[in-house]
């Protein structure tokens, strides 16, 4: 073979070579981007992006006139990998001063394996903007000074997140409650109507290059949704006075607790619930288990008092009694084998209905009860949402407690007609003077006055469901009845308000203990509504375990005239322009008004006679 021939054959053996080589490239080029090109995207996926979650915030809640008293505002959780950390104790001697913890602390959470740990939550947007440049900073001067070779801080990523914030502090805590450190509800509305002020979360990708997010791949795989804002029916306004009364209230009768309510009778609308003692949700240490409670709602006494209304309502409605049915009214009243009797002593009277109404007497509310039968007297309570959920959407609403008249003992009845031997909570009770105040008729209690959703868009709640209990004329019977409490021969006088007809009851109840399962001590209460004449609001006192002085006239009644005061000028309600016509209090007073009417027609009639007479003469 001659030279040139074995160079030819060297050549055309490279060229084979080369093509070959050219197919088996072009197999593969073919192979990577068409038929296993998926399957490489995936895994550079899995290599390269990585995902988070996108936190959607939760709805505001505002009072209502959109003063927020819960919002969410933007925040960020800073994670890191802690496989990236190269050098823990270095790392975070850079970061601790911007994140405002102990180097140590931080050291801690920077070491191990963990590819995702988060070091701070619910920092400042602002926050992390330094953090970052901080680090960037770092870099860059290290690898310069290091001529490219030092180990960079890398590892760091954030998530953005929402915290909550109260911004009216103590200002209707009990009431709105707290959310927990997941962010979902944990007391109050943020618990009971957590499923409305919730969000949806989304999802969104990125690509991790060099422990960084690689600019432009960011991707939102599922957008956020925001949750639902809720408009209460709740005043601000009138909620702080009202806060601030029971609050001073409380202290000074160095009492367990204490709640006002103030309601419109006519649409059931809560415009204040306040309660005290309270708690700031921006002060950690105020926050306790029993600051959490609200006793607007769980809990739960007997009335005393104030319950005898509906015995009275009752006995009218089935035309047992009238206002001025005259009873006999001794200190003491033996029934069941029990002596019952009057909180302070007296010699046998003689007291119209509303006389004994007036004074509070507890030997008339059972003479009264006994005009009924056992089941007609259960039936008004029923009526009356005793032993029923009012439906607020307040967490932990009591159903209180009403026995069936099978399980009553032969003292149950002629206790339970002056308020006692059943239990009920204050936002029941408020309802029962809202039913009065309301013609007789009971309107469901409602706190949410509306819903906005994420575009704005409001939309208010459904009317409340309503039920007639008593009677148009019974109802007003028992306002009239109700305005002599309120005046100087009433157990309240401390509760009129100079310009207007006010009507109300004062409660003294023994209180059960819990702790032994006995009376002890009071529930002292006051509820009331104005102007008497056609009410507008309705405003309950209640104060639980008064140390001294506990008489609900006493406690209850200046805190009463207080906030429904400026109800009445706030809301801009004219003062009442006819004076207060009460019926007769007691025997005496009634046979003098019969006789007073007697005169009076008599007069009339000899005056008509006297014309007649003229005209036939003529």
């Amino acid at each position: 073979m001659s030279y040139n021939n074995m160079v030819r054959g060297r050549i055309q053996k490279l060229v084979l070579f080369s093509f070959l080589l050219l197919i088996i490239f072009a197999g593969r080029l073919v192979q990577v981007q068409a038929v296993q090109a998926e399957s490489y995207t995936a895994r550079a996926q899995n290599e390269l992006m990585n995902s988070s979650v996108l936190l959607a915030p939760r709805g505001n809640i505002t009072d209502i006139n959109g003063v927020e008293l819960a919002r969410s505002i933007a925040a960020i959780n800073v994670v890191v990998d802690q496989t990236m950390i190269a050098d823990p104790k270095l790392t975070a001697s850079v970061v601790a001063p911007i994140l405002s913890m102990k180097e140590s602390d931080l050291t801690t959470l920077l070491t191990g394996t963990r590819r995702y740990q988060i070091i701070a939550k619910n920092v400042a947007p602002a926050v992390w903007k330094d953090l970052t440049s901080t680090l960037q900073n770092y870099n860059d001067v290290a690898l310069k000074a290091r001529g490219g070779v030092a180990k960079r801080i890398v590892g760091f990523f954030s998530e953005r997140g929402y915290i909550r914030t109260y911004p009216t502090g103590a200002l209707a805590s009990t009431l709105v409650g707290i959310t927990n450190d997941a962010g979902d509800g944990a007391a109050g509305l943020e618990a009971s109507l957590n499923s409305v002020l919730a969000g949806t979360n989304g999802k969104y990708i990125y690509a991790n290059g060099a422990g960084t997010i690689i600019p432009g791949s960011q991707q939102i795989k599922t957008e956020a949704k925001a949750g639902t804002s809720i408009r209460l029916t709740i005043d601000r306004d009138i909620q702080w006075v009202a806060q601030a009364a029971i609050v001073a209230a409380v202290k000074s009768a160095h009492a367990k607790s204490g709640t006002v309510i103030v309601m419109d009778p006519t649409t059931g609308a809560l415009i204040a619930e306040a309660s005290a003692p309270t708690f700031d949700p921006s002060i950690k240490k105020s926050i306790s288990v029993d600051a959490l409670r609200n006793p607007a709602v769980q809990d739960v006494y007997e009335p005393g008092s104030t319950g005898k209304i509906i015995t009275y309502s009752a006995a009218i409605e089935e035309g047992k009694i009238t206002p001025t049915t005259v009873l006999t009214i001794p200190y003491s009243l033996k029934r069941g084998g029990k002596s019952f009797k009057d909180h302070e002593k007296h010699s046998t009277e003689r007291l119209t209905a509303t006389g004994a109404l007036a004074i509070s007497s507890n030997t008339g509310a059972i003479q009264v009860g006994e005009t009924m039968s056992n089941p007609t007297l259960y039936d008004y309570l029923a009526r009356y949402g005793i032993g029923q959920s009012t439906n607020s959407h307040l967490l932990g609403e009591s159903t209180g407690i009403l026995h069936p008249v099978s399980a009553w003992s032969r003292t149950s009845a002629p206790t339970i007609a002056f308020g006692q031997g059943y239990s009920l909570t204050a936002l029941q009770a408020t309802s029962v003077f809202a039913t009065i105040a309301n013609d007789g008729v009971r309107v469901t209690p409602n706190i949410v006055a509306g819903l906005i959703d994420q575009s704005g868009n409001y939309s208010p709640t459904k009317l409340q469901s309503s039920s007639r209990v008593v009677s148009s004329a019974t109802a007003k019977q028992i306002r009239t009845m109700l305005e002599s409490v309120v005046s100087a021969n009433g157990t309240a006088p401390e509760a009129a308000i100079p310009g207007y007809r006010v009507a109300g009851k004062t409660g003294t109840a023994m209180r059960i203990d819990e702790k032994c399962g006995c009376y002890k001590g009071y529930t002292a209460s006051f509820i009331g509504f104005a102007p008497a004449d056609a009410p507008k609001y309705v405003v309950s006192v209640t104060i639980q375990d008064p140390q001294g002085l506990h008489w609900g006239g006493s406690l209850g009644g200046p805190v009463f005239k207080q906030v429904m005061s400026f109800v009445l000028q706030s809301r801009h309600i004219p003062p009442t322009p006819t004076k207060s016509v009460t019926y007769p209090l007691t025997e005496s007073e009634l046979k003098k008004a019969n006789l007073a009417k007697a005169q009076a027609l008599a007069k009339k009639l000899a005056s008509s006679l006297a014309k007649t007479t003229t005209l036939v003469l003529r």
